[in-house]
This record gives structure tokens, C-alpha cells and sequence, in this order.
């Protein structure tokens, strides 16, 4: 598990921008080198409700990350615990399995991208 703190990432000019005078500001989540070679099986928008938690489970071939759009949950990896705030980020491995849970008093948004090294991206459960 990589745990990127959107408080520690600073912003910057997207590399399109006039660096003197950008209209576009960028925090750098994860680059190529964090991810692995492969295709985009998902991106989804998902919501953790209220006092619940989704399974813990694995995918045989898919990376995933999640990006915490509000709110603050538990992240458990290969019985690694931490929590996420808003903004941040965490990468998931292939073949880890993850459970989130959500402890806090409002439904909980995230952003879920999974990238595949083949067709399947098979979920397990754990």
C-alpha cells in the first residue's frame, strides 16, 4: 500500500501552462513508475455509506487507487491499517486484499480506477 497525504503535495503549473503565469494548478498523485503496465479496466465514482465497510476482498491482475473525495475512513491492506482524509490517495497493489470502512457520520465519496494487466481484473473474495 502507498499512502499519498494530499496536505504534503504541493501545487504546480501543469506542464502545459506558462510556469510564470499558469491557469491550471496540478498536485502529482502517482506517476507511471508507481503504477503497472496495463489498460484502465474502471474508473468509478463510488460512495462508502454511513457506518459501513465494503468486503474484504483481492483482484488477480488489477492495481487499483483511491481518491477520497470527503470525509475520513480506515484503509486496511494486507493487514496494514491507516485512514484517509479528503485529497488523499492510495495505491493497492495487485493481489492485495483491502477492506474500507467507513466509521464517520456522512456517506463517504471516492474515486476508484483500476488498471488491469489483462481483460479480467477478477475480484476474490477474501
Amino acid at each position: 500500500m502507498k499512502i499519498i497525504r494530499s496536505k504534503d503535495l504541493q501545487f504546480i503549473p501543469a506542464n502545459h501552462e506558462d510556469p510564470n503565469n499558469p491557469g491550471v494548478l496540478k498536485r502529482v498523485l502517482f506517476r507511471k513508475d508507481d503504477l503497472i503496465k496495463g489498460r484502465i479496466q474502471m474508473i468509478n465514482w463510488a460512495k462508502l455509506l454511513t457506518g459501513r465497510s465494503f468486503e474484504k476482498h483481492y483482484h488477480e491482475d488489477m492495481l487499483e487507487v483511491f481518491i477520497i473525495l470527503n470525509g475520513k475512513v480506515k484503509i486496511i491492506v494486507d493487514n496494514e491499517e491507516d485512514y484517509l482524509e479528503k485529497g488523499d490517495a492510495v495505491l493497492i497493489p495487485v493481489k492485495a486484499v483491502h477492506q474500507m470502512i467507513n466509521k464517520s457520520q456522512e456517506d463517504i465519496d471516492y474515486i476508484a480506477l483500476g488498471i488491469s494487466t489483462n481483460d479480467s481484473g477478477k475480484t476474490v473474495k477474501a
